[in-house]
Parts: structure tokens; sequence; C-alpha cells
């Protein structure tokens, strides 16, 4: 966001929570107030689970100015319209695509699951053909998955959820094998335990990409636990197509930016 609004001539203020007055207890009401008097619109990242959410709404409730979602406990609105316009650039026309979004083994820390959700709700409204995988226990909201069934039905869709992750690979176009947390069975903080060592062989492997379409591309909103959720061989080879999806990053968030804050 900062390469972006720079490179769009205008100017950001990072802001950390440990060096502002939110460390003391300030209100969602009161910082919103307060920034959207410093500046043309507030980007915000709040991830705790049950309460990022409900955050930047209240934010959003009195802000002045636009309130950009940087990542939530629910949603990540800039990292999937980043893969949207991946996919249509290595694609062009998307609808029909067998898109998987795969639950993958990791041990760095228990990430939101705001990335799969989004992916889930945005893609079947391209018409794509959508496959949840996961092991049980990592289940997604209901509601989400009832959302995206219904967006497939609006704009010719469809919406597959397994337990099976070699469904998930067979025929694929494109495969999203990311790690997500159990947040919606277990509302633990613990990272690694005896549940999550149970599914290590949730891990791309070049063995499960031969599975798929044989120009099959590899994407991961990234950093990847290297080695756990996917080889070396797989996030490095040539259907990997992570850097481009990372690049989109920021000519995504100019887009927004521009579209937010052009009129200013």
């Amino acid at each position: 966001m900062e390469a972006g609004i720079a490179q769009l001539g205008g100017h950001a203020n990072y802001l950390d929570t440990s060096s502002m007055q939110i460390a003391h207890g300030e209100s969602a009401k009161d910082t919103a107030i307060i920034l959207s008097r410093f500046g043309h619109a507030i980007a915000c990242r709040y991830c705790n689970w049950r309460i990022g959410n409900k955050y930047l709404n209240e934010m959003a409730k009195w802000s002045k100015v636009p309130v950009m979602n940087l990542q939530c406990d629910l949603y990540h609105p800039f990292q999937v319209l980043a893969d949207l316009m991946t996919m249509k650039e290595k694609i062009g026309d998307v609808r029909r695509t067998k898109v998987s979004i795969i639950w993958a083994y990791a041990e760095t820390h228990k990430k939101p699951i705001s990335i799969p959700v989004s992916q889930l709700l945005l893609f079947p409204r391209y018409g794509m053909n959508v496959t949840l995988a996961h092991p049980k226990g990592w289940e997604l909201p209901e509601w989400v998955i009832q959302k995206a069934k219904d967006n497939a039905a609006t704009y010719g869709g469809t919406v597959t959820v397994t337990n099976d992750e070699e469904k998930a690979y067979q025929g694929a176009h494109i495969v999203i094998p990311k790690n997500w947390g159990s947040w919606v069975t277990d509302q633990s903080a613990t990272v690694v335990d005896d549940r999550l060592k149970a599914q290590k062989r949730w891990k791309c492997t070049e063995e499960k990409m031969a599975l798929a379409d044989k120009e099959v591309m590899y994407m991961h909103a990234l950093p990847a636990d290297r080695n756990n959720e996917v080889e070396e061989s797989v996030i490095d080879g040539p259907h990997s197509i992570v850097f481009d999806e990372a690049e989109n990053r920021l000519h995504t968030a100019k887009a927004v930016m521009t579209l937010l804050m052009g009129g200013r």
C-alpha cells in the first residue's frame, strides 16, 4: 500500500498500534474520527478472531474517509483482487476454470481463514468451478459455503466442498494450497498440536500436481511455509505464478486507492 500510494504521487503514514494510543485503550471510534481528519483514507489490518472485522466496521462507521480492509479475521479483499487479476492475466476468460482452494499443513502460526473465505466468495461470481478441500476440523463458516453456492448459482459457476485432497487436484487448472487455522471449530491459540500434526500429508507435491491439468498453475498469497505447505520444486517450478500474483497486489492496491481517492 505504501509503495502504491507513492507511485500514485501520494504519501502514507505508517502507524503501528504499539506506538499509538490504541495501546492505551483508545476506542475504534476515536481512532477513526481522528485519523480521518489527518488524511484521505485509512487502511487497517486487524486479524484477531471475532474482533478484527467488528473493529474495522466500527472504524468505518465513524470515519469521514474510506476505510480499506487490509485483512481481518473474515476477509482479505485486496489479496483476492490480486488473485483474480493474475488469473485473468494468465487465462483470460476464467469461466468454467477449475480452481481448487486446498488446505495445507503449516507450523508458522495459526493463520486467519480470511483468504479462503474471500476466495470462495469471489471466484464463483466469475463463473469458476471452485473446489474447497480441507481435513475435518478445518471447516469454513456455513454461511460462507451457502453464500458461495448462491453466487455460483447466480453467475454460472459451481462450488464443491470435500475432505478428499486428491479430488481437489484432479483436473484442476489452478491450485491454491494454503494453510488456515481451525478457528471455526477450535478457538485455541495453540499453533502446533496433535490434531495438526496428523494432517502433515496435506502438502502440495509434484506428485499431486501431476493429477491436475497439464497446464496447471500454482498460486499462494505468500509467505508460504516452504517444505510444509509446499515442496520447493513446486513453488519454484514452472507451474508457479506466485511472484506475478505478489506483484499484482501492488497494481490492484493502486486501482482501489485511485477509485476511492481519485476525486480528492
